[in-house]
């Protein structure tokens, strides 16, 4: 087959194992800026190009859009879809995982596990919104923030109203969520692929940080899910559409609660604490379900 990775950079860790898993497995892969191409929007002939070259005859795509670049990093995928060439994550799927609260709102309305969480406009109302999740101690996340950038602990009553007036005066968009004490500063990470978890592992915060980050100093190691959590991420990564996913949830008292779907998760860190080849197994995946014919994803606006 013929694979394009979407990236950045090349150098990459999880781009540079998924295209060594794709040659090591006989395909032709090419790196691809998805920043420096640019598209021919037309009904009859739509096209992608690249450094002056027409993109044409791929049989897959591996989307691995960066946050920050989510709206014309989904413009791309979705002109490869336009042009009916199989792509790993649909470009509404990387879309609905990256709006946070939209996440949310979908996998409430699926009944999969959650902390409870708020989010409100007005600063007049934040004794409300403190009231809603339980009180101090809680969560205050940045809807646009990632690898643990945005997310603050407020312990106390005071604290928490001083940080979201904070927020809000620079017009930041903020979920306010009940602090799972008794995960204790530890998530587990799910790696979905297809309908399946092929790999997972805890990552545990640094002494006297709450955040599990490994970007934040964390680590990271193998662990065996229990039945339950299996099938909560396997259901949250299928509720956003994504068939490559990470997800994160928390251990609690009442049952797994999902943190965040991730739909460009990294392979570095669960690929050391696992040794599971977690990219050739994305390769495989893509080889059973882009054959001819089954090429077309079914666009939803």
């Amino acid at each position: 087959m013929k694979i394009a990775i979407l990236s950045q950079k090349e150098s990459l860790y999880s781009t540079r194992r998924l295209k060594e898993a794709s040659e090591e497995r006989g395909h032709t892969v090419k790196v691809i800026d998805y920043l420096r191409c640019y598209m021919n929007i037309t009904a009859h002939n739509p096209k992608i190009i690249y450094q002056g070259e027409p993109l044409e005859d791929f049989d897959a795509i591996i989307p691995r859009i960066g946050a920050s670049q989510t709206f014309y990093g989904t413009a791309v995928v979705r002109q490869f879809e336009v042009m009916e060439v199989f792509v790993a994550n649909s470009s509404q799927a990387i879309a609905r995982s990256r709006d946070k609260l939209r996440c949310l709102q979908i996998l409430t309305r699926q009944g999969i596990g959650l902390p409870v969480t708020g989010f409100a406009h007005s600063t007049k109302d934040i004794e409300g919104l403190i009231d809603t999740v339980g009180g101090a101690p809680l969560v205050i996340k940045l809807l646009e923030g990632t690898q643990g950038i945005g997310v603050v602990l407020a312990e106390t009553r005071s604290a928490a109203k001083s940080v979201i007036e904070a927020f809000r005066g620079l017009d930041a968009n903020i979920l306010v969520q009940e602090f799972i004490k008794e995960a204790g500063g530890a998530d587990l990470r799910c790696f979905v692929v297809g309908e399946k978890v092929i790999a997972s592992m805890q990552r545990q915060g640094a002494p006297g940080e709450f955040r599990s980050n490994i970007h934040r100093g964390g680590s990271a190691s193998a662990i065996k899910l229990t039945p339950e959590e299996r099938s909560t991420a396997v259901r949250a990564a299928k509720a956003m559409g994504l068939q490559v996913a990470g997800v994160d949830l928390l251990r609690s008292n009442h049952g797994p609660v999902i943190m965040e779907v991730n739909s460009s998760p990294g392979l570095e860190g669960i690929e050391a604490a696992t040794g599971v080849d977690v990219a050739g197994k994305i390769v495989a995946f893509i080889e059973k379900n882009a054959a001819p014919g089954n090429k077309r994803d079914r666009v939803q606006y």
